[in-house]
């Protein structure tokens, strides 16, 4: 569904906000610092002070912007325009994921993807 660089986050928003079952499973595929913030704690920071409201806000809108870019993107470009904006917003993943995630997130099969590569 997505990737996360470092210093980016990431969550199921639908399990988080509802308070729900995780629809998503997240998986670090190398060593990852993982931290943890309730729905309530996050309100009551947010609540007591601005600055963390803010930064929660941007950082949630910079995921939102992210996500409607990748669905765009699967709707209304090709296998090479999906591979190269990867590459564009990824430069770095090429050489550190295994090439059957970087097919599965492009909807294209693991042969697809070599002869993209080429």
């Amino acid at each position: 569904m997505q990737f996360a660089m470092e210093d980016w986050w990431i969550t199921d928003y639908q399990g988080y906000f509802n308070q729900t079952e995780a629809t998503f499973t997240i998986e670090a595929l190398e060593p990852t610092e993982v931290l943890a913030l309730s729905l309530y704690h996050r309100e009551k920071l947010c609540a007591d002070m601005h600055k963390i409201e803010h930064f929660f806000r941007k950082k949630s809108n910079n995921g939102f912007v992210a996500l409607q870019k990748r669905i765009l993107s699967l709707l209304n470009s090709n296998a090479k325009e999906r591979y190269e904006q990867f590459i564009s917003q990824y430069p770095t993943l090429l050489q550190r994921l295994p090439k059957t995630l970087i097919a599965s997130y492009l909807g294209v099969s693991r042969e697809t993807l070599s002869r993209l590569s080429v």
